[in-house]
């Protein structure tokens, strides 16, 4: 039998996948309780961070909760519009490439 050597081009491009920032925005209706209480079950927060979220979302008008791929960053934001519609607050969640 001859022997056949093949070269193949295995060298594959790999790129990490795009990143989301899950951003809350402030409102005259939601309660700081309330966005407290979801940065820390959503975003898996502590109470002290989730605090010094809130106070930034309340003085800039929005805040970062964490940043995701597209998929659980999607995910994080329908959380988020479930619990505020279940609850009656107006709390809007989006997201934006980083």
């Amino acid at each position: 039998m001859p022997k056949i050597e093949e070269e193949l081009d295995t060298g594959l491009a790999l790129e990490l996948p795009k990143q989301y920032k899950v951003l809350l925005h402030n409102d005259d209706y939601t309660s700081m309780e309330f966005v407290i209480e979801v940065l820390m079950h959503v975003f898996h927060k502590n109470l002290a961070d989730s605090e010094k979220i809130m106070l930034e979302i309340h003085h800039a008008g929005k805040g970062i909760c964490g940043i995701f791929t597209h998929e659980i960053a999607e995910t994080k934001v329908h959380q988020v519009k479930q619990l505020a519609k279940t609850n009656g607050f107006p709390l809007l969640a989006t997201m934006e490439e980083v």
